[in-house]
């Protein structure tokens, strides 16, 4: 068997994947340019009525109105959470919590005011952080940083602070220490990415904050509370626990209050908003509507609170804050200043110019943002900046006209207010437009880089489905298909790596593996233009099309045409925004309608009726009657399990009245203990239930007899995992129930219990790949007749070897008939689990990965996944009675309804496990698993995390060997079939065409050839699922939904890629580690005897193993 080949084609095939999602990622998803440029004191944007006047000392641009000030983030502060209704008489847990607000706001009206806060998406942390601190707008794959945060290289208001020299103290969220580095003069930074602990951060503030406020050396403090963000994602907002931190917040500002000062500005602001399931990140009203509360001792507003809260867009919040402190305007801003805090204790005409003053250095430091951005970019349309720059010139001018009038006190007041009120209109609609047009725009796309990416994935699509074909129908073509391709690319990338050094210009390790890919694929093409099809034509033992009649070629379309018809619907169907917010429903139904499909298929070909001629047998299937009963069988189950794994569903907003599958919460949600009692025994005894039946499966063919390490795992190790998770779900779903010592014991057992389980299963794996073969072999041998080579000695040569091996495989089967039936042959080496042993090591690992992902997962997932268990087992079934039905005459391949069922099944398990492809969906629970405090990396996080979310595509990829596996497994011997007597030499020669796997072994290279269709077929329906992703995100890429729909459907489903194909690629090498395995068992047999050949026997290759004898010689 060819192992390397296969794995380094496939692997290649891979790198020319990743290379068209990294190219045409590198187009799409791409953030705006950020300016390095920095405002100063000295930048000339003063208005005209200060441009001649000193401003007091510690002004920029503007006079101070307040020295201090106190900001407090609470995270997850979602409107509905600070609004104070007193007509409710049972308001649900976040409602009427925060009452201090609504007291301030009633008895101090111009003194304090709540806001709607409109957060721009993402709703992510740091990109909120971003956004209130630059006055920016930070792009859709800032997203993807948010718990690897970067340094904030643009200019933003803590960096004008610490300039200009104030006092910047932080407590709180530690994610503010990576984005603002040495620019505090004191902090308090405490873990943030445990969303399980309510209480670290928020009780370490309060430690904090008023003795420091007392202390009055700050000038701006900043607080960041992030109880209120982890009690929605461990509990939701409808929780018991939510109104009591939200209570808690309450009276924190109530103390807060009372040691402000009165030259003291208090901000209370939520960065974003929650969803009904406590979640955040997209841009769904409830996620993007916070609050803003805004309050001082001395008087703010000139008038009081309007009937209705007014929405103030996040980015507000950086020019108000800068002028108000005095210190310039972030460089990038274009937010726009909130200018009823300017108003003063003046009469109307006062507070109008006033506000004048400060939208007039609003508008002038845009209008410079917009002019230095247009230099070095060219995503802002010219003709909307011509528009916007023609606004802001005829406000400005106006502005100054009607200064020199007021000058000149040639207006009377109420002609003057109606100028001003008009007047603070033209500026307002200035800086609302020039936002729009920013928000628009920053969706900067390069398109011949997504062409380039698209090209490259459809390109790669091509050669797969290609060099499958090729597969099928030529051995060995991989080793000369590999060759120049690989040549070509490498020369490719020594001349752009070597044009670069000449050039002096920086090394893009991105398009050079573009160029590189897309060369070496050109290679394959030419290669197999110029040489296959002559070998095809000459070896093409097919008929010509002219001899097969039209029923015949029909039905050999339709067999194609039913699996790829679903595909390429699922393909299209991608185009459609509605189609991809409710796959969750359609994955399900293309699974049914496939396999459905598939039996009116067999019913049409007259396969599932009985036969009045000979029966035609496939791999020992002679019953066609029973097979068809037990297909309708599997296929029943199979429908039923569909239909269930549509109770573990999660939401998306788009779906209105849409309601989260009750198993998604954990255990320790549920209020009743009976309830929560009674489904951890189910819990428990349906994870015991998985273990015995794999156990079972094991021991029924015979690969639990053996003492080997990992034979003794299975039967103890097993078990023990089960133990470990039970008690793992039991300690968490009690561990808000526990007190004193008690409780510190739990915190242990809480991390204790899964790193036994990452032990426990590490262990298996690494058994697993030591020693994959759980074959036992008993010597039963008594004296018996030598078997003869043609020298007449100990085989030395491979004419000898070839001589032989035939004569081994006939003694063992003459040794287990005689010990069946007749008792005349004498019986030599039985080999347990032989037949089985490459199935065998695929299921233990398949188990182990279910342990490992059923525990980062909530506890009644465990029923989905055991539906996914079951399903697969199904699929295989079907796969599998479905073949010995057709009389399909090649059963080295795989036939596509199968790979495509298999995959359809991986998707329909990714929603079936409470995930969506959207970011408020990913069970970030799932990276403290084990953990008690926060992470020092992020890469162990970002794995549990992606485990969780791409757990079905694990298990389905590692498992993808198995469909060509399991029909030589269930493969029927003949002595367990009722079947009349017949002579001893009939049914010798009926026992040896029973070798369940080891019928793999008599052609080494067809199983090679095997192994590498069914991967490249696999890569084929996942290439195919990418590239309706991506030409639908880049057709798309203006559409309304692309951001909400689009964006996220392609970053999931090329991750999803991504984790299949390196899944995909450790199955098959777990395929080729046991065959590796199987071949140094045989040899070690072979050696062990020496000359006593007569007295072993067993199941082998015969052709190979010469071969590998001679490579453990060298």
């Amino acid at each position: 068997m060819q192992r390397w080949p296969v794995l380094l084609f496939l692997a290649w095939v891979c790198f020319l994947f990743f290379a068209g999602i990294g190219l045409f990622t590198s187009g799409f998803l791409l953030t705006r340019i950020e300016l390095a440029s920095r405002s100063s004191c000295s930048d000339p944007l003063l208005p005209p009525p200060w441009e001649r006047q000193n401003l007091p000392t510690g002004s920029c641009w503007a006079p101070q109105r307040f020295p201090k000030a106190v900001l407090v983030i609470i995270d997850a502060l979602r409107f509905e959470f600070a609004r104070f209704n007193p007509t409710k008489a049972t308001p649900l847990p976040y409602e009427n919590k925060l009452s201090f607000l609504h007291h301030l706001v009633t008895s101090q009206p111009r003194h304090a005011r709540l806001y709607r806060f409109r957060a721009d998406p993402p709703t992510a942390t740091m990109q909120r952080i971003k956004g209130l601190t630059t006055g920016s707008l930070p792009t859709f794959i800032d997203v993807g940083s948010n718990f690897a945060t970067y340094a904030i290289q643009e200019d933003n208001l803590l960096a004008q602070l610490a300039q200009n020299g104030r006092r910047v103290v932080f407590m709180g969220d530690d994610t503010w220490e990576g984005l603002f580095p040495k620019n505090f003069f004191r902090s308090y930074f405490f873990p943030s990415f445990n969303v399980k602990d309510l209480h670290t951060v928020d009780d370490g503030i309060l430690q904090h904050l008023y003795p420091t406020v007392d202390s009055g050396e700050w000038d701006v403090l900043i607080a960041h509370f992030l109880g209120v963000d982890h009690c929605g994602h461990k509990h939701g907002p409808d929780h018991p626990e939510m109104a009591k931190k939200l209570t808690q917040m309450n009276e924190m500002l109530r103390s807060l209050v009372d040691h402000l000062g009165n030259d003291t500005l208090l901000l209370v602001a939520g960065d974003h908003g929650m969803t009904e399931t406590g979640d955040h990140g997209g841009d769904s009203e409830k996620e993007v509507n916070a609050a803003l509360f805004v309050y001082s001792k001395t008087p703010l507003f000139g008038t009081g609170p309007p009937e209705k809260p007014e929405a103030v867009p996040q980015v507000n919040l950086v020019p108000t804050v800068a002028l108000l402190l005095g210190v310039p305007i972030p460089y990038s801003n274009i937010g726009e200043v909130m200018a009823e805090l300017f108003s003063g204790d003046g009469d109307a005409v006062s507070a109008a110019l006033q506000q004048l003053s400060v939208y007039h250095i609003n508008a002038k430091q845009v209008d410079r943002f917009l002019h230095s951005y247009s230099l070095v970019a060219q995503d802002l349309p010219a003709e909307q900046l011509q528009h916007l720059q023609e606004l802001f010139s005829s406000a400005v001018e106006e502005h100054i006209r009607l200064l020199a009038q007021v000058q000149g006190a040639t207006l009377v007041p109420p002609e003057l207010e109606s100028r001003l009120g008009t007047l603070i209109g033209r500026f307002q609609l200035y800086l609302r437009e020039a936002r729009a047009v920013c928000t628009q725009s920053w969706a900067r796309f390069r398109p011949l880089r997504m062409m380039g990416g698209c090209t490259l994935i459809a390109a790669s699509c091509l050669l797969c489905y290609m060099a499958s074909e090729l597969a099928a129908a030529l051995d060995s073509f991989y080793r000369s298909c590999l060759l120049y391709p690989l040549l070509w690319g490498v020369v490719v990338a020594v001349l752009l790596g070597l044009a670069h050094v000449f050039t002096q210009e920086g090394l893009d390790l991105l398009l050079v593996s573009s160029w590189a890919a897309a060369a070496s694929q050109v290679g394959f093409f030419w290669h197999w233009w110029g040489q296959y099809p002559k070998r095809a034509r000459s070896v093409g033992s097919q008929p010509p099309l002219a001899s097969i009649g039209l029923r015949q070629r029909l039905r050999a379309w339709l067999g194609l045409a039913f699996p790829m018809g679903i595909l390429l619907f699922r393909c299209g169907a991608m185009f459609s925004d509605s189609f991809v917010v409710a796959e969750a429903r359609v994955a399900p139904f293309l699974l049914a309608s496939l396999v459905t499909l598939l039996v009116g298929k067999l019913h049409w070909d007259g396969r599932l009726t009985v036969p009045e001629g000979p029966k035609q047998q496939f791999l020992g299937f002679s019953s066609y009657r029973r097979e068809i009963w037990y297909l309708l069988c599997f296929v029943a189950t199979l429908l039923v399990c569909v239909r269930l794994s549509g109770f573990f569903h999660q939401c998306r907003e788009e779906i209105p009245h849409c309601r989260p599958s009750l198993f998604l919460s954990p255990l320790a949600s549920l209020r009743n203990t009976r309830a929560k009692n009674l489904f951890y025994l189910l819990c428990v005894a349906l994870l015991a239930g998985l273990a015995y039946a794999v156990r079972s499966w094991l021991r029924h063919y015979g690969n639990l007899n053996s003492s080997d390490p990992l034979v003794l795992f299975v039967r103890w190790g097993f078990p023990l995992v089960v133990l470990c998770i039970a008690c793992y779900w039991a300690v968490a779903s009690s561990a808000e129930d526990s007190l004193g010592k008690l409780q510190e014991l739990v915190q242990v057992a809480v991390v204790a219990f899964p790193w036994a389980v990452y032990g426990l299963a590490s262990v298996g794996l690494l058994l697993l790949l030591c020693n994959p073969m759980t074959v036992f072999a008993k010597d039963t041998r008594e004296s018996a007749g030598s078997i003869v080579t043609p020298s007449l000695g100990v085989p030395s040569s491979e004419v000898d070897f070839l001589h032989v091996i035939p004569q081994i495989y006939r003694r063992m089967q003459e040794s287990q008939k005689s010990r069946l039936e007749r008792g005349s042959y004498k019986a030599t080496v039985a080999a347990y689990g032989l037949g089985s042993v490459y199935s065998a090591a695929l299921v233990i690992a398949l188990t182990l990965l279910g342990f490992l992902l059923m525990l980062l997962h909530s506890e009644r997932l465990s029923l989905a996944f055991l539906l996914l268990f079951l399903e697969a087992f199904m699929l295989l079934h079907i796969h599998t009675r479905a073949r010995g039905l057709a009389g399909d005459a090649e059963p080295f391949s795989v036939p596509w309804y199968a790979v495509i069922s298999w995959l359809l099944a991986a998707s329909q398990f990714f929603y079936s496990t409470g995930h969506q492809p959207i970011f408020p969906a990913i069970h970030w629970n799932a990276a403290f698993v084990g953990f008690h405090l926060d992470h020092s990396t992020n890469l162990l996080p970002a794995v549990l995390v992606g485990a969780n979310t791409f757990a079905s595509h694990i298990l389905f990829a590692v498992g993808c060997p198995l469909l060509l596996l399991w029909p030589f497994v269930c493969e029927i011997p003949s002595s367990q079939k009722r079947k009349p007597k017949k002579e001893p030499q009939e049914e010798l020669q009926e026992v040896e065409e029973h070798m369940m796997e080891m019928r793999l072994r008599e052609s080494p290279e067809k199983f090679s050839n095997a192994l590498l269709q069914l991967g490249l077929k696999y890569l084929f329906v996942l290439g195919m699922q990418l590239l309706a992703c991506v030409c639908a995100a880049m057709i798309l890429r203006r559409h309304l939904m692309v951001w909400k729909v689009f964006a996220p459907k392609f970053l999931f489903e090329s991750l999803g890629f991504v984790v299949s194909s390196i899944c995909l690629l450790l199955g098959i090498s777990l395929v080729m580690r046991v065959d590796c395995a199987v071949s140094t068992w045989f040899s070690q047999l072979q050696l062990s005897r020496g000359g006593q050949t007569s007295c072993w026997a067993s199941v082998g290759s015969g052709r190979s193993l010469l071969q590998e004898l001679k490579m453990q010689e060298s």
